[in-house]
């Protein structure tokens, strides 16, 4: 059956053969054993309603068994045959454009070279699902083949409820997962849920089929390492000391982080525990030299410093060994973060030191409460020679991937007292902070999302590498087109993207589909999808996808990460990302997505998404204006009234230049007259 074909089955009426489990391919750890007798049937029960009654008897026992063995009915029988990857959009059937570019992102988002655990269904972090099963799958993409532009996909987290009627202007698609009622919101309530089959974690562009690759989040970890290393008075350069940046993580997004060291000018080491992980970036260019001997580890990197080289090492072990070895061996580190998937800490995305891989993935399934007792016992042994090396002069930062708050959890020294002693959360008491700061209180909050710039991305749907480098070339033309004109609070922001953008091609950041990534703040995202737009109707580029990573001005409210840097009280509450997802719904965006979990966790954020599909006319130039504004002046309006300064200006700027834009401004209150009471 060829591909077109293959699609329009949908769920096929004859069973197709079972699939061996591949051990080639990096797969989920099992998921620990939560569901009871009865909750069991009814898991089978659910897997079971996508199939006609005649196959039931068959696939009872291969359900039973993947619920038995993995934790999770995944239904691998129905992987389809033909290669997972993101084709050009002609190549996708359907009755409208639209339809065919979300085909393209989905299969991008499963593809092997881009996700972590495909066979699972698993993008990135461990647990971030584009779909919990693969029936969900073949639904999905039959119904996206028979859309028009006067229906919308509704999705319950990774289910397809179904076509609905709707109108040209509405999203093609709209996206929620993980949306729980909050008193059954709990660690086990997830798990058992998610084993239930009714509801998934979508982190934040996977399960909203926008996620692009490891270059996703490179350029947003360059500009987090740079701006680091300006914050501590060593910028990056060849005259200057090579600076030392150490974090762990290789799997999904934490990937880029070595790729970033070198485009940033540092010496990178990224401890990863999980062999296959480490050897896939290594393949695919994103790391330089894998090492599996920490004597030899120090040797290089200390060649490295004398040679003033730029250069990023994968450790094959535990990050807690070379934070240990190198305080040890007077190893002096500038920049100290993590990026392991501690938003599922119990479940692959932690591994403790003194277990191996191996053993840990055992564990965490046979004896999970053991596993987390040596899960936290890593942690407070991690916490303690960051301590040291902070003490030493280090700066170290939480990635937003809930390092502070797990390690809190654990009962490890997070905390400063207020002589500054590291104390843990018991000894801190009341109004207590961490030690630490999140990169977005400390660096990306106050530098760019005050300021209205975030990850802006985009899609080549043609697949073509030289739509992909016109859309640089054009990319770049306006953005210094505009920084002739950009006030002095912003011109930082905006050489780093010139610069970057100069530079994305010979970096060789593409993995998957022909995308690229940019920080610009809303007047940049509304002139580069207009030039884009232009190119398309000209003929000179095929259509375009636009996106963002949730991870933005606007996207997310996350109190340990995106909204960190808000100091009215309002960063444990929810309204921006909801209202952000609503705005983009009938501002022209063509498909929505709102998410309870994203990088720091389910539980601990609400995130949502869009994407638009740019098809060189007047409709999508009147959305893309419409849509975009909203999507970024939403956050800084936000932002201001938390009377965050960037944000004034950045809201203020914005009224001038469009009177219809009215937003209530924070009047200040002197703090002699707080103090007088």
């Amino acid at each position: 059956m060829d591909f077109k074909n293959a699609i329009l089955e949908g769920i096929p009426n004859e069973l197709p053969s079972a699939k061996e489990y591949d051990p080639n391919v990096n797969h989920a750890p099992k998921r620990k054993e939560i569901l009871n007798a009865e909750e069991k049937k009814l898991a089978l029960r659910n897997a079971l309603r996508y199939f006609e009654p005649q196959h039931h008897e068959t696939l009872l026992p291969e359900f039973k068994k993947e619920l038995e063995t993995y934790g999770r009915i995944y239904m691998y029988r129905f992987r389809p045959d033909y290669e997972m990857f993101a084709r050009p959009i002609e190549e996708y059937p359907g009755q409208c454009d639209q339809a065919k570019a979300i085909m393209l992102m989905i299969q991008n988002n499963l593809d092997p070279k881009v996700a972590q655990h495909p066979h699972e269904l698993i993008t990135y972090g461990g647990n971030g699902a584009v779909f919990q099963n693969w029936a969900q799958y073949r639904l999905v993409m039959k119904y996206l083949a028979e859309m028009t532009e006067e229906q919308t996909l509704v999705m319950y987290s990774g289910h397809p409820m179904g076509l609905f009627p709707s109108h040209p202007d509405a999203p093609r698609v709209v996206v929620t997962n993980g949306m729980m009622i909050p008193n059954y919101s709990k660690p086990d309530d997830w798990e058992k849920f998610n084993a239930l089959g009714v509801t998934q974690y979508g982190q934040m562009t996977a399960g909203s089929y926008m996620y692009i690759g490891p270059q996703g989040i490179v350029h947003g970890t360059t500009i987090t390492v740079l701006n680091a290393l300006r914050k501590i008075g060593k910028p990056a350069g060849p005259e200057e000391e090579m600076s030392l940046f150490v974090t762990s993580g290789l799997g999904g997004m934490s990937g880029a982080q070595p790729k970033a060291g070198n485009i940033a000018g540092c010496i990178t080491v990224c401890a990863e525990v999980n062999p296959k992980a480490v050897h896939t970036r290594h393949s695919q260019g994103w790391v330089d030299e894998v090492v599996e001997d920490l004597d030899l580890l120090v040797e290089k990197v200390r060649a490295a410093k004398n040679d003033k080289k730029s250069t990023s090492f994968a450790y094959l072990g535990n990050v807690v060994d070379v934070w240990e070895k190198f305080d040890k061996e007077g190893l002096h580190i500038d920049l100290g973060s993590d990026q392991t998937s501690l938003h599922n800490p119990w479940a692959g995305g932690y591994y403790p030191a003194g277990l191996s891989f191996e053993e840990s993935n055992e564990l965490m399934a046979a004896n999970p409460e053991k596993f987390k007792e040596k899960v936290q016992e890593s942690l407070r042994r991690q916490t303690e020679a960051i301590n040291k090396h902070t003490k030493k002069g280090t700066y170290f930062f939480d990635y937003g991937n809930a390092f502070l708050l797990e390690a809190s959890r654990a009962g490890a020294k997070i905390f400063r007292d207020e002589n500054g002693n590291f104390v843990s959360a018991s000894e801190a008491g009341e109004g207590k902070n961490f030690a630490y700061p999140s990169y977005v209180q400390d660096i990306m909050g106050p530098m760019c999302f005050d300021f209205g710039f975030g990850p802006f991305r985009w899609v080549c749907a043609s697949g073509k590498e030289e739509d992909l480098n016109k859309t640089d070339a054009i990319a770049t033309t306006v953005l210094q087109r505009l920084k002739e004109n950009s006030p002095e609070e912003i011109q930082q922001q905006m050489q780093d993207n010139i610069k970057w953008i100069k530079g994305a091609r010979e970096n060789k950041l593409v993995v998957g589909s022909q995308a690229r990534i940019l920080y610009a703040d809303a007047q940049g995202r509304m002139e580069i999808a207009k030039a884009f737009n232009d190119a398309i109707q000209k003929g000179e580029i095929g259509k375009v996808i636009l996106g963002r990573d949730h991870h933005d001005v606007s996207g997310t409210d996350s109190p340990y990460r995106e909204t960190s840097n808000i100091y009215d009280g309002s960063r444990f509450t929810a309204d921006m990302a909801i209202q952000n997802v609503i705005g983009d719904s009938f501002r022209g965006a063509t498909w929505v997505s709102i998410h309870n979990g994203g990088g720091v966790g389910w539980g601990e954020v609400i995130n949502g998404g869009f994407g638009m599909v740019l098809e060189g006319n007047k409709e999508s130039e009147r959305r893309l204006t419409s849509m975009l504004y909203w999507d970024v002046n939403n956050g800084i309006a936000r932002r201001s009234w938390a009377r965050n300064e960037g944000a004034l200006f950045a809201i203020k700027r914005a009224m001038q230049t469009e009177p219809r834009l009215k937003v209530t401004l924070p009047n200040m209150v002197e703090e002699s007259l707080l103090n007088s009471l």
